[in-house]
């Protein structure tokens, strides 16, 4: 069964130790390996996902899904040239999707999956308010049964102080109105990764994210 090797955290945290060029290119084959190791797990997860979500087929490629490890440092204090962990947003688009997708991210310290869209732009963020406002009953019930499990999470933390133009604070689902981001996320620990049905339990999670998944794709269809 598929699922991340544990030499590919070994790396991850030896890079988190000794995050510098010179580190990095004596331990390239290690580098090489771990992206080996992700880009072929991300192929299984593309080909899963692909059986249940018409929006994901398998001419998608890992290498376009993933995210480049080296950082840009050009604006921020914080110098140090990689990132210490993989990245990979699945969409029909790879990773640079404007819209609903999943994603997945790959730690030395901390691991997740997640579904949804981060950051729509003005007029998907404008279409998904508005499809809350007029099928929030739906969305809550979505939510609900799966919030309620506790795996599960809603990204709330990136949202409006008040209610957008055109929204009262009065209005039954102004807290998921109120949303800039609309993710859904599931922490994972290394041994959930490296587990040899990680890649089951993995799409068991996407599975039930689907319908939300669902919900905003249909709000920007609509628009």
């Amino acid at each position: 069964m598929s699922h991340i090797q544990k030499s590919t955290f070994d790396f991850l945290t030896e890079l988190k130790e000794n995050n510098t060029r010179e580190w990095f290119a004596d331990n390239r084959e290690k580098y090489e390996s771990a992206l080996a190791d992700v880009r072929s797990f991300l192929t299984d997860l593309i080909a899963a996902l692909s059986e249940f979500d018409p929006k994901i087929n398998t001419s998608i490629q890992a290498n376009k899904c993933l995210f480049r490890i080296y950082r840009d440092t050009r604006f921020s204090n914080d110098k140090t040239p990689y990132k210490t962990w993989f990245g990979a947003g699945i969409s029909v688009d790879g990773r640079k999707l404007r819209g609903p997708e999943y994603y997945i991210h790959i730690g030395a310290e901390n691991s997740f999956i997640a579904c949804g869209y981060w950051r729509p732009e003005k007029p998907h963020l404008e279409a998904i308010r508005q499809e809350i406002d007029y099928s929030g009953e739906q969305l809550a019930k979505t939510l609900n049964g799966l919030l309620d499990e506790g795996k599960i999470n809603l990204f709330k933390e990136d949202l409006l102080k008040r209610a957008p133009a055109g929204y009262g604070e009065d209005n039954p689902y102004i807290d998921f109105i109120k949303l800039k981001s609309f993710v859904l996320d599931q922490p994972l620990t290394i041994k959930d990764l490296s587990n040899k049905n990680a890649l089951d339990n993995i799409i068991a999670s996407y599975k039930k994210m689907l319908p939300f998944k669902e919900f905003l794709q249909e709000a920007i269809d609509s628009e």
